[in-house]
């Protein structure tokens, strides 16, 4: 049993390697794709990218962690399945509980390990991507125009210089549209302006020169002139419309999150949004470690049910039933964030109902019975057979 368990273990670790590999691979991929014009407008190179992206990894990794021991489980025990090994056990006498060591073992780990990064790996992560991010922006990032072509890469700003020199930072002929403010539009001309930077704050400033002020309330139009006029700009907008002020639950150790439940008081905002946010946090960095020995577990009969079937349909029907459990997981964090049930129901349910059908799941594998659900369906599908022959 020993060299059994050990073989069954390996097996798993290496299916779950190859898992978490691909998995981020592709979310690389589509993040890259994502930000690529965010990469051909600034001064990224390669290697800040992947700095950026290795900060990145413990929130994916969370994410992907309790999918990939799934798929881990479901494909070993599927293969063992379709090669007849476990009826070769069975007749052995070797029954399904005798085999649970190895991917309770290994489930465990991935709890373990997801658990270490939700409650410190995650906070570490998004504070160091902050740092680089930060660092990044005051070093390499910066607010260019072209001559002659409209400029709206920050969002309520539309900016147009006739000349521009970007070297010296001076525009002649400028021209910038303010929708930012909720009251009316502002539009600013001046026959000359200059960009001057603040890489200390990650700030931009536009000074426009002797021109005049168009602003427009519903039917009212005011216009004024001055001699020096200012638009401050945050050039964390440019990347990717990051704030650096802005403290999100999400970027908060376990310990912060919990300490602001005990003690609303010291939360960094007082809405009743934020609140609801890390209450909603505070259980998703639960709910999530449980999920990888859960949804393992409930892998294992699942694999006994579709015996014989091939490996690249068991990657989609495993994939399908993850995504029905992530449905109802990211269902719980919107209501919750929104206030429409509290957290601790929505979130936990996905959790309760798959850890239900994996231990009812494993008595009726073990027994070589199936799930009354499944004979019912079979039993639909052999009605509606014989009904088109007919």
């Amino acid at each position: 049993m020993k060299i059994l368990h050990r073989q069954i273990f390996m097996e798993l670790f290496k299916l779950f390697g190859l898992t978490v590999s691909c998995l981020m691979g592709l979310i690389l991929i589509g993040r890259m794709l994502q930000l690529r014009s965010l990469f051909l407008s600034q001064n990224i190179g390669f290697f800040n990218i992947l700095q950026l992206f290795f900060f990145l990894t413990p929130f994916f990794l969370l994410l992907i962690t309790p999918i990939s021991t799934m798929l881990s489980v479901f494909l070993t025990f599927l293969r063992m399945s379709t090669d007849n090994e476990l009826t070769a056990l069975k007749a052995s006498g070797v029954s399904l509980y005798r085999l649970l060591p190895a991917p309770i073992v290994f489930c465990t780990l991935c709890t373990l390990f997801t658990f270490f990064i939700s409650f410190w790996g995650l906070a570490w992560g998004m504070d160091m991507f902050k740092v680089k991010l930060y660092e990044f922006a005051r070093s390499h990032s910066k607010f260019t125009l072209q001559a002659g072509v409209f400029n709206e890469e920050f969002p309520g700003f539309t900016f147009y210089a006739k000349q521009v020199d970007n070297e010296k930072g001076l525009m002649k002929y400028a021209f910038v549209r303010d929708q930012s403010n909720r009251d009316g539009s502002v539009v600013v001309t001046a026959p000359r302006a200059q960009i001057i930077h603040h890489p200390e704050t990650v700030e931009v400033d536009i000074v426009f020169k002797n021109g005049k002020i168009f602003r427009q309330n519903e039917d009212e139009l005011n216009i004024l002139k001055f001699g020096t006029y200012s638009v401050r700009l945050d050039l964390g907008m440019l990347l990717g419309g990051f704030n650096f002020k802005e403290e999100k639950a999400k970027d908060m150790t376990f310990a912060q999150l919990a300490e602001l439940r005990e003690d609303p008081s010291k939360a960094p905002s007082q809405a009743p949004r934020f609140h609801r946010k890390v209450d909603t946090e505070y259980f998703k960095r639960l709910v999530l470690p449980f999920g990888c020995i859960i949804l393992g577990l409930f892998a294992i009969p699942i694999a006994y049910v579709f015996k014989g079937l091939k490996q690249q349909y068991g990657l989609i029907l495993s994939m399908g039933l993850f995504l029905v459990y992530y449905t109802m997981f990211s269902v719980g964090v919107s209501m919750g964030e929104s206030g429409a049930i509290p957290p601790i129901y929505g979130l936990w349910a996905p959790n309760i109902l798959y850890v239900i059908v994996a231990a009812l799941g494993i008595k009726y594998a073990n027994s070589e019975r199936t799930l009354p659900v499944v004979d019912w369906i079979a039993h639909l599908r052999s009605r509606k057979a014989k009904g088109a022959a007919a």
